[in-house]
């Protein structure tokens, strides 16, 4: 007798599900075996759909006109339960996502009792000879407490989903199943690499020879057992092309199976993933971030943008750039789609770029995923930064034990590379706008960067000038994109260049004034700033001013925190920007001010409550809504905006959801809004179009972006 595990599809018989059942455990046994579980992803893969056996739910998928029948979970979950204990969440959750503690065993206690799970239990013992196991199932060695076995439900979950996906698509889809293929092997990269950088080895110089220095550093790294690491290395070094080189030659080494660098910053994420296709192609890197566009034509997507969207799902790649939001969140989250790449975290490199901006509040469960993926399941962790945080374990911090130091060499660099000349003024002596406008008239070219986009609004208004540039979170990323493309340009033409930002400019973003204000703010912040001072060395010293805003505003919480932390740092007789171990101390300082676990995740995570762990990790703790901008209005020769612009129009006169070609071509024209903020502007600014998706019907300026006005009537077309 055949059984369907999936209905007929456009042409496709009815997938088999028996056929379905072996493969899905024979795919999750092979991503468990690097969990030290294959036992465990065979009874997972094997017990998962088996409630689909009961007539009802067969009578169901061979006419969809009948109802559906009995939950299909049930039967498996059950089973599980009664062998496996771990895997009942596991089975349970592999559409809906996981479940709490107290729910599953409500769930569990309902399909124990109900007739029609014992019906698909019996049917399936009677044709399965081997459904269930002859013995307990050896459970892991490391599994010894709540958080460990939390982690290790989270990776079989992961490793499920993705096997029952896998399968599913390859019987209905097998042409996309063959371009999930990963174009390139690790050896086949490396030569690229090497190959690439025999270009630029030997550049004269002290830049380039602390760059080449660096890279030799990672090499000799790159041989030692795989486990915790910390590049430290000033701004303008090399870091990007080095963790690359450390990344990939580790991998090779000691065979683990890609290479995965989490950045803080979407517009760093960009950059950096333009060097990497430059050295190794644009079909082994994957760039996968939420303000990612799509493929330039949805309808059409070249082979390449297709593997892209397919290796987005489950990071099947060998090396993929990311956010810092995206990688936690997803290893935090509850939700299948979002989970269903966590078991590519096995043996794999992870480099923190920036890792200093990791949030302090949410330091301890992220901590603890990072050294659990090292300890239990074979990863690599890599701090990459100029302004290393003290994430060794300390009565402060519960941290990483044995962080080795890439580079000891690096303070001597430090001091080589001192092109910045550091001027901080007193706290007492305040600088109104007004003064940091007139500092800033002085020089033709010039950089400010404040705390808030408020300030940052009051300063372009004391400016009063129509040529300055300005850069927030206010402007869309397309606008972003393009600010930055015209600052560059000016720069290197020597044209008059003012620029007035928020943080969005301060770590990783290619940038290179001779003179830059700093607005109070915590230490590494200021520290990445004068990273856009002077960048390439083509001054004997650039200018760096720390100055206080007599009106300006502070981020709340470890920010605001950080800030008077720093200001007590720079107070002090001896203090050096330019000594590296300083910034240790600082944010040891810093951690023991903070709460650590400010949201109790630890502690959600110890009672298996995975929906609450997941609302509570938050990267971005606000509450932000998408707001598309009509950026096609200040830049009417941007042929990708006005197509944006029509999707729009033809969203406001549709009753559908958009499909997610639709959401991506429309992505770098939003401005995330905080719900709060949304609710506050005038009726008729802010007008949701489609559930979840809102437009700006107001003013968008050329410099300021989203401004909280209404349109002038001489701009309205009746």
């Amino acid at each position: 007798m055949t059984w369907l595990a999936h209905s007929a599809f456009e042409g496709n018989e009815g997938h088999d599900l028996k056929e379905h059942l072996y493969s899905v455990a024979a795919l999750t046994r092979q991503f468990a075996t690097a969990l030290g579980a294959p036992e465990w992803g065979w009874w997972a893969g094997l017990w998962h759909d088996i409630g689909k056996i009961h007539p009802l739910f067969q009578a169901y998928l061979k006419d969809s006109k009948v109802a559906r029948g009995p939950d299909h979970k049930g039967a498996g979950t059950v089973m599980a339960f009664r062998h496996a204990q771990p895997l009942a969440f596991v089975i349970a959750g592999h559409h809906g996502g996981l479940h709490s503690l107290g729910d599953l065993k409500s769930h569990i206690h309902e399909w124990m009792r109900s007739s029609h799970v014992q019906e698909a239990l019996a049917q399936a013992k009677s044709h399965f000879s081997d459904l269930e196991p002859h013995a307990p199932l050896p459970t892991p060695q490391h599994l010894r407490g709540p958080l460990e076995q939390e982690f290790f439900i989270r990776l079989l979950f992961s490793s499920l989903v993705d096997a029952d996906r896998l399968d599913t698509e390859a019987y209905f889809h097998p042409d996309l199943a063959n371009l999930r293929v990963a174009p390139v092997r690790m050896d086949e990269l490396w030569r690229l690499f090497e190959a690439n950088q025999r270009n630029i080895t030997g550049k004269p110089g002290v830049v380039g020879q602390v760059r080449h220095e660096a890279y030799l550093a990672c090499l000799r790294a790159a041989l030692e057992s795989p486990g915790w690491f910390r590049l430290t290395v000033p701004t303008g070094g090399g870091k990007t092309r080095s963790t690359l080189a450390f990344g990939l030659r580790h991998a090779l080494l000691h065979g683990l199976d890609r290479v995965i660098v989490a950045i803080p910053y979407t517009s760093i994420v960009e950059q950096t993933v333009d060097v990497y296709r430059d050295i190794l192609g644009v079909g082994a890197v994957l760039e996968h971030h939420s303000s990612m566009e799509g493929p330039a034509d949805p309808l059409n997507p070249t082979p390449a943008e297709r593997w892209a969207e397919l290796a987005a799902e489950n990071w099947d790649a060998p090396v993929i750039v990311t956010t810092t939001v995206q990688l936690f969140e997803s290893l935090f989250t509850n939700h299948p789609s979002k989970a269903r790449k966590l078991h590519n975290l096995v043996r794999s490199v992870i480099i923190l770029d920036e890792a200093q901006s990791l949030p302090p509040g949410l330091l301890e469960p992220i901590l603890d995923g990072l050294r659990q993926l090292t300890v239990h399941y074979g990863a690599t962790v890599v701090l990459a930064t100029a302004t290393q945080p003290a994430l060794d374990d300390s009565p402060v911090l519960h941290g990483l034990p044995g962080i080795r130091e890439i580079a000891p060499e690096h303070p001597r660099w430090y001091q080589e590379l001192r092109r910045v000349d550091f001027s901080v003024v007193p706290p007492d002596e305040s600088w109104p706008w007004e003064r940091v406008a007139e500092e800033m008239r002085s020089r033709p070219q010039v950089l400010t960067i404040v705390n808030t986009r408020a300030d940052a609004a009051r300063l372009l208004e004391a400016l009063g000038d129509p040529e300055v540039l300005h850069l927030s979170s206010m402007l869309c990323g397309a606008h972003r994109r393009a600010v930055l493309a015209e600052v560059k340009r000016r720069l290197t033409k020597g044209l008059p260049c003012r620029l007035v930002t928020t943080q969005v400019v301060e770590a990783g973003v290619d940038l290179d004034f001779p003179v830059v204000f700093r607005a109070v703010g915590p230490l590494d912040r200021i520290v990445q700033a004068a990273g856009r001072c002077n960048r390439e060395g083509r001054l004997t010293r650039g200018l760096m001013t720390v100055f206080t805003p007599a009106e300006g505003g502070l981020p709340r919480g470890a920010y605001s925190t950080a800030t008077h932390i720093a200001q007590k740092f720079m107070a002090f007789p001896d203090f050096d920007f330019y000594d590296p171990g300083l910034f240790l101390d600082y944010f040891r300082e810093v951690y023991r001010h903070t709460d650590t676990d400010a949201n109790r995740v630890q502690k959600l995570r110890a009672s298996f409550d995975f929906p609450a762990v997941a609302r509570e990790f938050r990267m971005i703790p606000s509450d932000t809504l998408p707001l598309v901008v009509p950026y096609w209005e200040v830049a009417p020769g941007d042929v990708q905006a006005r197509q944006a612009a029509s999707r729009i129009s033809e969203l406001r006169r549709g009753e559908r959801m958009p499909p997610r070609s639709v959401w991506r071509q429309l992505q770098p024209y939003i401005v995330q809004v905080d719900r709060r903020q949304l609710g506050a502007y005038p009726r008729g600014l802010a007008i949701e179009i489609v559930p979840g998706l809102w437009e700006w019907r107001g003013r968008y300026d050329r410099v300021r972006g989203l401004v909280n006005e209404p349109l002038a009537p001489e701009d309205v077309v009746v």
